[in-house]
């Protein structure tokens, strides 16, 4: 028997029982969407929370004092960058660097009436591009100017939870470079959100000039962030500043828990997918043995004309690939309408918070071309792994058994 007679019994065969095959090709299509579903949820989680994280704090590059310490916020001379206005511009010079400004980072409390909260200060210089996601959150008020003395920006979390709008006025109390505690009433000149909840109910805005004289750093900083025109050109930027007195950062060093973070998800996905996989390949199993005991009396007159053991796998194998085609292409016209509605409208999860990792309030989902590809074969190719046991089993039937209908 040719290969064009073999698909077309294949074809005659599987529609003998159409709501059995029509069940077997849903079957696969389902799990194969849930799996595009999954696969791109994951994928939007993670680049959603490295592209926050690059574009809020860490930035491509950063330059740290050479004293530097991770998950230490020291205003201490030592740990900080001298003259960092100065060491910005000529970060600048560099041709790959899009943008390069200081910033200071402070502990204190935020207090108003008888509430009161932990915050982060960022000093910032209002006029660098770098604050570009901050003036496009703005929901209230007039972002910051590098002259204002008693303006602060607070995000729209931390505005809520103590009940705060525009032009109130709250205390901050900060420890300063020389161990002392400083405290002033300020003016809240606007209202952000980053849609990050944990950037936004923890991170308040002032010029830097301002911070640095209310934590006595005077002409310091804490960092220089940096903003490249590629983000793969971090590494060779990176070598070109490297320096005794600072420590350069590349995005992948700073980023280093979220890869981890995804490696661990990937893991757990790892089952999901293998339990989805295996319903299905357990529906096309039970679709094939059915057939086969279905079609005994024909497996035996195929047998007693001639047709090998091999040739009626070949058969049984070939309706398999029908069903898993049909399948496929069900799953992929499923999954790729939930998956394109997912990344229109996104799954809200609220506040989400892990540390060192800046999730949106939604996660998008995003699906490469790679991985509907990978999915598509994987999910091919275990339905056609778990039609070999019908197939095997049809092959080795006795011709004369079979022909009373008797299976093994």
């Amino acid at each position: 028997m040719n290969l064009a007679q073999t698909f077309k019994l294949a074809y005659r065969n599987i529609w003998r029982n159409k709501t059995r095959s029509w069940l077997s090709v849903l079957a696969v299509g389902i799990g194969m969407a849930l799996l595009l579903l999954m696969v791109s949820v994951l994928e939007g989680e993670m680049r959603g929370a490295l592209d926050n994280t690059i574009r809020l704090q860490s930035g491509h590059l950063q330059i740290r004092p050479a004293a530097y310490a991770e998950n230490k916020i020291s205003l201490k001379w030592d740990d900080l960058i001298d003259n960092p206005t100065e060491v910005a511009e000529k970060i600048k010079s560099i041709p790959q660097v899009a943008i390069a400004t200081p910033r200071l980072i402070a502990s204190a409390i935020l207090s108003v009436k008888d509430q009161s909260k932990g915050v982060q200060i960022l000093g910032i210089d209002p006029a660098s591009a770098a604050n570009q996601p901050f003036r496009q959150g703005m929901l209230a008020g007039n972002f910051i100017t590098a002259d204002d003395r008693e303006g602060i920006l607070i995000g729209n979390l931390l505005a809520e939870k103590l009940n705060l709008k525009t032009g109130d006025q709250v205390n901050l109390l900060a420890a300063t470079s020389n161990g002392d505690m400083n405290q002033q009433i300020f003016t809240v000149r606007g209202v952000f959100t980053t849609r990050t909840p944990g950037y936004d109910e923890n991170t308040i805005f002032m010029p830097l000039a301002k911070a640095q004289a209310f934590t006595v750093t005077e002409n310091h900083a804490s960092l220089i962030f940096i903003m490249l025109q590629n983000a793969d050109q971090a590494e060779a930027v990176a070598q070109a500043l490297k320096s005794n007195n600072l420590k350069v950062l590349t995005w992948r060093e700073q980023n280093m828990f979220i890869t981890q973070f995804e490696d661990y998800a990937n893991a757990f996905f790892v089952v999901l997918y293998l339990i989805v996989l295996g319903i299905t390949a357990t529906v096309v199993t039970n679709t094939l043995v059915m057939a086969v005991f279905e079609r005994t009396r024909e497996i035996g007159i195929l047998s007693a004309i001639g047709m090998k053991g091999s040739g009626i796998m070949a058969q049984f194998l070939t309706e398999a690939a029908l069903l898993a085609t049909g399948g496929v292409i069900a799953g992929l016209i499923l999954g790729g309408a939930l998956v394109a509605y997912y990344t229109i409208n996104g799954i809200y999860i609220g506040d989400y918070g892990i540390t060192g990792v800046l999730f949106e309030d939604r996660i998008y989902a995003h699906l490469t071309v790679q991985n509907t590809l990978n999915l598509a074969v994987v999910t091919y190719l275990v339905t056609l792994v778990a039609s070999l046991y019908p197939a095997r089993l049809a092959a080795r039937l006795e011709p004369v058994e079979a022909l009373h209908g008797l299976g093994e």
